[in-house]
């Protein structure tokens, strides 16, 4: 883990020095990855406002799936009605030097849904919780010099290998929750390497960040086992390469990494306070998360700062005739050095994409996807550094456990995943408890979208999984949830959009649920005239 990761850093250090000079490749899709106050779509390179509202209902406390998943966390709860607005200035590609920001503001009524917590003399209480009634999903600066950018503030980050509207979500980072406050820079889009003459791109970011989610976990807590750590950092980075892109044969590899580290945990047993543990944050942290090389800063920590996981990413995309394509992918997820080896067998995302030619086809776009999180490196957690006269002190596997760690809550942000939403969400475990319950599992997704006509668009979601638990307590058996979502959008020429969703869960994973919703946007271009 330690060599990979730190091997992934230096090319990235490196390349943000050779190739800052570099003017935008001419070849390359003109998007960006922060300019839209959208998670799945890109906006024109202006000035661009909307205003919208959004009402939902269905039959449980909690939304269906495919409701919830991958919007940003915005609407979770059985009953919602919400206005939102926003206000983009997206960085032109163009220019060597560019700016952006954008705000995007929600408020409204969100139904509550009860979550158990601790009373005292071995009893419980329900206590009702709801979203707050007013928040700020985006406001952030960005700015772009040449080949490199910058963003500072809270916004939504694309995903580098899957289909933001289509796919079941990046593992590492999937817009499936509310976006983080912070620091980040890197590469604006794909650049060209030197001497390569087109033939080999890079691509590459890093930051920090606060979740800024500890109300929501005191709030949701059961306060009687387990634990709960407030006050966490996150810590993400990625570095992929690319081939010409204009070639009929484009092959994607690379890798992302992301780290919860500083915060404190606070342990209980049987309702009390059993001890409470305090991680640093301090500038060694932070370089011991960047470089995950040596041994822990904090209590707490064992071989490295804070707790890491990542993806091997690889895609190879294949232009078709009459300007189709076709792409498989795949992400390889790790949580320590036996997953970076891929000593965690056929464990990942494994898709198929298909992109149809430019026009209003009826079939614009459509994935397949299967994931499996049922290895985890073996059953059995194994430490040689646990176990004296060992010469091996920083290696471990088994039991890897994804989305959970010992001494951090699982890999989530208000209850919702950072990382896959095809793993259930901690939100949904309404006893309480803040870390992942079914994360060894394995399951099919498929999404498409298109035209019915000029005026109306479409977009179909299923899916299938079969859960276990986990590697650490696993169910005597199994769960499992079949999930779907059908979605009508009509455009009109005036700016106005329409949509209107149908979802259902069946199986004991989710429940049997169903749910609706109803959506209204205004949107432009906004232009300031002069007088």
């Amino acid at each position: 883990m330690i060599r990979c990761t730190l091997s992934l850093l230096i090319m990235l250090t490196a390349a943000l020095g050779v190739v800052g000079q570099v003017p935008v490749d001419s070849v390359q899709a003109k998007s960006t990855k922060y300019s839209t106050s959208d998670p799945v779509e890109t906006r024109i390179f202006e000035t661009f406002y909307s205003v919208g509202m959004i009402a939902n209902a269905g039959n449980s406390e909690l939304a269906p799936y495919y409701i919830s998943s991958n919007n940003g966390g915005n609407i979770t709860q059985q009953y919602s009605a919400l206005l939102n607005a926003s206000l983009v200035h997206s960085t032109d590609p163009d220019k060597r030097f560019a700016w952006g920001a954008g705000i995007e503001v929600w408020g409204g009524y969100a139904s509550s849904a009860g979550y158990q917590r601790y009373k005292g003399d071995g009893q419980f209480e329900v206590q009702k919780q709801h979203p707050a009634r007013v928040w700020i999903q985006q406001a952030y600066l960005a700015a772009k010099y040449r080949s490199i950018f910058a963003v500072a503030g809270q916004t939504y980050k694309s995903s580098p290998i899957v289909n933001g509207k289509l796919s079941s979500g990046d593992l590492v980072w999937s817009n499936n929750a509310r976006p983080p406050v912070g620091l980040c820079a890197g590469f604006f889009n794909y650049q060209n390497i030197p001497f390569t003459k087109g033939w080999v791109q890079i691509n590459g970011e890093f930051g920090y960040f606060r979740q800024l989610d500890d109300k929501w976990l005191e709030n949701h807590y059961n306060y009687y086992n387990h634990f709960i750590t407030t006050g966490l950092w996150l810590h993400y980075k990625s570095l992929h390469f690319r081939t010409n892109p204009d070639q009929p044969v484009v092959f994607t590899i690379g890798a992302q990494s992301a780290c919860q580290f500083g915060g404190t945990a606070k342990y209980y047993k049987d309702g009390q306070l059993d001890h409470t543990v305090k991680m640093k944050a301090d500038a060694k942290a932070f370089w011991r998360t960047f470089i995950a090389g040596s041994g822990g800063n904090s209590a707490g920590d064992s071989f490295v700062e804070g707790n890491h996981l990542g993806t091997w990413d690889i895609a190879l995309e294949g232009n078709l005739n009459d300007g189709k394509q076709l792409r498989a992918y795949t992400q390889w997820l790790w949580e320590d050095g036996s997953g970076i080896g891929k000593m965690n067998g056929f464990d990942g995302l494994w898709g198929l994409e298909y992109r149809n030619a430019v026009g209003q086809p009826l079939i614009e776009s459509a994935v397949i996807e299967y994931i499996d999180f049922t290895n985890q490196s073996g059953p059995i957690h194994w430490t040689p550094n646990d176990h004296e006269g060992t010469p091996i002190t920083s290696h471990s596997s088994g039991a890897d456990d994804y989305y959970n760690n010992y001494i951090y809550n699982g890999y989530q942000s208000r209850g919702m995943s950072i990382g896959s939403p095809f793993v259930k969400s901690p939100l949904y475990n309404q006893d309480g408890y803040m870390r992942y319950r079914d994360n060894v599992l394995r399951g099919f997704h498929v999404a498409m979208k298109g035209y019915l006509s000029p005026e109306w668009t479409y977009c179909l979601k299923g899916s299938y999984r079969k859960a276990w638990g986990t590697p650490i307590i696993p169910r005597a058996g199994s769960v499992d949830d079949f999930s779907m979502l059908l979605e009508a959008n009509y455009h009109t020429h005036n700016r106005w959009e329409f949509k209107a969703q149908f979802a259902m869960d069946r199986g004991k994973l989710y429940g049997n649920n169903w749910g609706g919703l109803l959506g209204i946007t205004y949107s432009g271009p906004f232009n300031v005239k002069k007088r």
